[in-house]
C-alpha cells in the first residue's frame, strides 16, 4: 500500500465514523466517577515518580557543587593567615588598614591580597562608597 492509499483510507468516511464513534465512547467514560478517579490516581503516581526522579538530580546536582570536604579551610601561607586574622579581629579592613598593617609598599599589594582571600572564601568585601571593607566569611 502506497502513501495515497494510506492517505485516501484514512480520509474515508468510514474511518472518519470509526474515530467518530471511539471518540463517543471514550467521552462516555469519562463521565463514570471510577474512570475518572483512576486517572486521576494514575496522574498523581506519574507526579509523584517525576518529584522524586528531580528530587534525586537535585540532591546529586548538589554533590557535585560541594567540595570534597567542606570542614576543611583550605591551605594558604603564615601571611594570609595573619591578615584574616587581623580581619576577624577587627571585624572589617580596607586595603589601606592590611598596608599600614602588614608593611606593603603600597594599596595595590594589600587588595590583590585581600581579593584572593575573598575568592577562597575565608573573606567577603562590601563596597561603602568610593572605599572597599573586606569582612570575615561567615557562612
Amino acid at each position: 500500500m502506497d502513501t495515497k492509499d494510506k492517505f485516501k483510507s484514512i480520509s474515508s468516511p468510514q474511518f472518519r465514523e470509526k474515530i467518530s464513534e471511539d471518540l463517543q465512547q471514550n467521552l462516555e467514560k469519562f463521565k463514570d466517577p471510577v474512570v475518572l478517579g483512576e486517572l486521576m490516581y494514575q496522574l498523581l503516581e506519574e507526579r509523584e515518580n517525576t518529584n522524586r526522579i528531580l528530587k534525586n538530580l537535585l540532591q546529586r546536582l548538589e554533590a557535585l557543587e560541594k567540595p570534597s570536604r567542606p570542614e576543611e579551610e583550605p591551605l594558604i601561607p603564615e601571611m594570609d593567615e595573619k591578615i584574616v586574622d587581623f580581619v576577624k579581629k577587627r571585624g572589617k579592613a580596607a586595603a589601606e588598614d592590611v598596608q599600614a598593617e602588614f608593611g606593603y609598599k603600597g594599596k595595590n599589594g594589600a587588595s590583590s591580597r585581600l581579593n584572593r582571600l575573598c575568592m577562597l572564601g575565608l573573606l567577603t568585601k562590601r563596597q561603602v562608597g568610593r572605599k572597599v571593607f573586606f569582612l570575615p566569611d561567615t557562612s
